[in-house]
């Protein structure tokens, strides 16, 4: 469906049943070069979102037909997209469930349009890239994409500057991600017969790899560590 929106201009959608702080959160929006959808009910956030081209979802907790907590839920079964949760709610449980859900940032009513748009930005700034796995040769997994051929892997669209051994874990992560890999299983994928083989060696190049996922935006940590059986990645 043709909106009319200028290209690269990013799309907030916004779920809320109070007219009045709709109109307004719009207004602010469309007054710092974003585009803006207004719907009154959760049940429209989800298909809106499936369509494609929302950048980020605007949240308000106390919807008529559907709990924002249980939107929110439904749109982490199948998508990344920013959430923002806009409510009249401010217990600190209310703030952690919605975070544990997988809510990005947090506005308690009554609020500032301007703070609202500022935090729509910050959003919008840590959004992932998206890696050119259009390209023949590259396979995207969640936030990474590989190109095992010329061993170059990029992590929410930004080049991973990777020594040879880091290159080595993380793509024989990437090959079973979740699966958990033994210290000696990711050797044998990425050493060579005469490397050292202790395991602080392992060790050592997922301390390395890991401030290297940090410094590209990776939080929280994606490479989860099983005591006693080795290493897993999360996608």
């Amino acid at each position: 469906m043709d909106h009319g929106y200028a290209v690269g201009m990013p799309l907030i959608l916004l779920a809320e049943d109070e007219t009045a702080i709709a109109d307004t959160v719009v207004y602010a929006l469309r007054s710092e070069g974003m585009e803006a959808e207004h719907v009154l009910l959760g049940g429209l956030v989800e298909p809106r979102v499936r369509a494609g081209g929302v950048d980020v979802v605007v949240l308000d907790i106390g919807l008529p037909d559907i709990n924002g907590f249980d939107v929110c839920k439904r749109l982490r079964s199948f998508s990344d997209v920013p959430v923002i949760f806009l409510t009249a709610r401010n217990d600190e449980i209310d703030r952690v469930l919605g975070l544990e859900l997988g809510a990005d940032d947090y506005v308690a009513k009554p609020f500032s349009p301007r703070e609202l748009v500022a935090r729509v930005r910050a959003r919008l700034r840590r959004a992932p890239v998206a890696p050119p796995v259009a390209v023949a040769g590259w396979d995207r997994h969640g936030e990474f994409a590989i190109d095992r051929d010329g061993h170059r892997i990029h992590y929410r669209g930004q080049a991973l500057d990777l020594t040879r051994y880091e290159y080595a874990l993380l793509a024989a992560l990437l090959q079973r991600p979740g699966a958990i890999l033994s210290r000696a299983q990711l050797m044998d994928r990425g050493w060579d017969s005469d490397a050292e083989s202790m395991d602080r060696t392992v060790d050592t190049h997922i301390k390395t790899l890991r401030g290297k996922l940090r410094a590209a935006g990776a939080d929280p940590d994606p490479i989860r560590t099983h005591r006693g059986l080795g290493y897993a990645l999360e996608v």
